[in-house]
């Protein structure tokens, strides 16, 4: 007999060589039901898996991230072999889960064309209702290796070739088809219930432009149908609210093929963009940070001391200036610590917070670049704080409450990780000691829940990472707290302590926003275009019902822009109708409505993007209730409540 410590903390006795799955029988019926792969002793295994000693372990199911992979890469593995069996010949090259589902990358004289996902999910739902039972097998290197030329699956034998001298070369098989694979998987293909293939896309083998471009074929899968149906509809709505879609239609930003990856800012994206910046000033103000600007070009000597030529070279754009190398900065940090060295600095004169808004620049692959959410070039909301070794906790709980309250403002969910010391690492075991203490009490003394990422952190610190949620349920990782035990000691920073000696000062590296430009595109798709009146390019829109009416719309205008509002005319001989149809596209926060009745009452007649017609008013009423929504910052308008006010 053998004792299992189970993830509540009670121990079951069961017999040696009993399998995961049929623990979770023993536990109950539902859990051996649910069940998807397991974990012993900290390694995920199948539920096939037989437990040989005294081992900690614990089930999971779907709801799972353990469980979620392991179900969406045997989908990957079902998907593989209904391509084989429809396209014989095709090679196979990498099939792994991702969020949310699975893809895999094929190469195959058959040019794919959407028609053809349907043929290829009729076939693995056929798979599916084979009920093929997975089964793992391991080979020497030299049998996997001519195991995979035998199939003539030279990208696998590829792969075999780059495996770690001891690393254990697995296969798993289902029917009549194998794939090399580290698993894990669950039991058989009848318990991927519900599958749907959903785009197709290019690929380069391995990443790299140089190599063959592949076909990838994406899709994704769930234990019961409603899942998929919530999944499906998300997706639709996902597309509505596509940032690129209605960056265009709302005239934010344009990308164009002059520049790929370098997103132009037309006038209404720079208005929101500025408000954004405008925002982050007051609060970092209000939190007491400087602000500084550092060069967007520096020479290679900075580079080579911060490390960056040596290890982020093929992601920076160089030149040369005067017979010298010289790099466009991909990140603020060596600039900042340029900063810091200006002044001879002192233990009094900590924390020092020191803010700035920065343009970077990367070399990212045309195939990555994504409207604003992958770029080649942004602004970054940085900020270094320089730091005492006994600051370091407060200095950190003054952040988390910072980027807690730029989430909100926006309306966003999140939750936090720790990351911790990797294995390649810089530093003493003390100071890694001191650093990860200090960020779990600073979380915990805040009550933030986190999940602990062991061995994640960068190799020069320990860090926080926070991953905010939008309206669909999506996950985006914005804000992050690096804190950093090597550029200080790279460039030589000090201070003098109250000893009157030299020092070296800590640092953390924090932003809240992360990307300004992808932020925004985050916000576009979050508020579906329709941005709080704070925000919006323009907050009013004047629509005259006639010619007569366009002199009076001059002087509203006058009178709302004195005020501090954005607005506009639409003067066009247009029906008031289609007037207001368009401003309802442009998603304008309100119109006012100018006909006769207004002039003589001088008054305005109102009507809100999100809740129709609201009547005629005063025009100081309208302008302080625009105006306090503005100033409060409000998700909502003063409109909107007062109608749930009165429901």
């Amino acid at each position: 007999m053998i004792k299992l410590t189970l993830k509540d903390g009670s121990v079951r006795e069961v017999e040696k060589g009993i399998s995961v799955y049929e623990v979770a029988k023993q536990i109950s019926g539902r859990l051996a039901k649910e069940a998807v792969v397991g974990s012993v002793n900290g390694h995920t295994v199948d539920l096939s898996f037989e437990i040989s000693e005294d081992s900690e372990l614990s089930i999971f199911k779907f709801e799972d991230t353990e469980g979620a992979h392991a179900f969406r890469h045997t989908s990957s593995h079902v998907l593989a072999q209904a391509v084989k069996r429809l396209f014989p010949g095709t090679k196979l090259a990498i099939g792994p889960a991702i969020e949310n589902g699975f893809y895999y990358d094929f190469d195959t004289d058959h040019k794919f064309v959407p028609e053809d996902l349907e043929k290829i999910e009729a076939e693995m739902k056929n798979i599916i209702k084979e009920d093929l039972k997975l089964r793992r097998f391991e080979l020497s290197r030299s049998e996997a290796i001519e195991f995979m030329k035998g199939k003539g699956e030279s990208y696998k034998v590829e792969l075999i070739n780059d495996l770690p001298e001891d690393e254990i070369i697995s296969f798993y098989e289902q029917g009549d088809f194998v794939d090399l694979c580290a698993g894990c998987h669950v039991m058989s293909t009848k318990e991927i219930k519900s599958i749907k293939l959903l785009s197709l896309a290019g690929a380069y083998w391995r990443g790299d432009e140089k190599n063959k471009m592949l076909q990838r074929i994406y899709g994704t899968s769930f234990p019961k149908a409603s899942l998929l149906e919530e999944y499906v509809t998300m997706l639709e709505e996902a597309k509505k609210r596509d940032h690129r879609k209605l960056g265009k239609e709302l005239k934010l930003f344009a990308l164009m093929e002059e520049g790929p990856g370098f997103p132009f800012f037309l006038p209404n994206g720079m208005v929101v963009k500025n408000k954004l910046l405008e925002y982050w000033r007051e609060v970092h103000d209000k939190a007491n940070y400087v602000e500084v600007e550092t060069p967007i070009i520096l020479n290679r000597k900075l580079w080579e001391t911060s490390g960056h030529w040596f290890h982020y070279k093929d992601n920076m754009y160089s030149l040369l200036i005067d017979e010298e190398d010289y790099a466009i900065k991909p990140m603020n940090c060596p600039g900042g610590m340029l900063v810091y060295k200006t002044d001879l600095r002192s233990y009094k004169d900590f924390p020092m917070r020191v803010g700035e808004i920065g343009r970077v620049h990367r070399h990212e692959l045309s195939g990555a670049l994504h409207g604003l959410m992958r770029v080649r070039a942004f602004t970054q909301d940085d900020a270094h704080i320089f730091m005492l070794p006994e600051q370091i906790k407060d200095e950190i709980k003054g952040v988390c409450n910072l980027i807690d309250e730029v989430y909100k403002a926006f309306g966003f969910s999140y939750h936090v990780e720790l990351s911790t010391r990797p294995e390649k690492s810089m530093g003493t075991d003390e100071e890694w000691a001191h650093a990860e203490t200090s960020l779990r009490e600073a979380l915990e003394e805040l009550n933030l829940a986190y999940k602990l990422n062991e061995g994640d952190g960068a190799f020069y610190g320990p860090k926080i990472d926070f991953h905010l949620r939008d309206c669909l349920g999506r996950t985006w990782q914005c804000g992050t707290i690096q804190l950093d035990m090597q550029l200080p000691q790279r460039f030589e920073l000090s201070y003098i302590g109250k000893d009157g000696e030299k020092h070296q000062p800590i640092v953390i590296h924090r932003v809240a926003f992360g990307s300004i430009e992808r932020f925004l595109g985050i916000l576009i798709e979050e508020f579906a275009g329709k941005f709080p009146t704070w925000l919006a390019p323009v907050q009013v829109k004047i629509l005259p019902i006639a010619d007569r009416h366009v002199p009076y719309a001059e002087e509203v205008k006058a009178y709302l822009s004195a005020a501090g509002i954005r607005v506009s005319i639409d003067e066009r001989a247009e029906k008031v109708g289609y007037k207001i149809r368009e401003a309802q596209l442009e998603k304008n926060p309100y119109m006012l409505i100018l006909g006769d009745k207004d002039i003589e009452n001088k008054g305005v007649s109102v009507r809100s993007r999100d809740i129709g017609e609201l009547g005629s008013m005063e025009i100081q009423s309208f302008v302080d209730k625009v105006s306090a929504e503005i100033k409060l910052r409000s998700l909502t308008t003063a409109f909107e409540k007062a109608s749930e006010a009165d429901q």
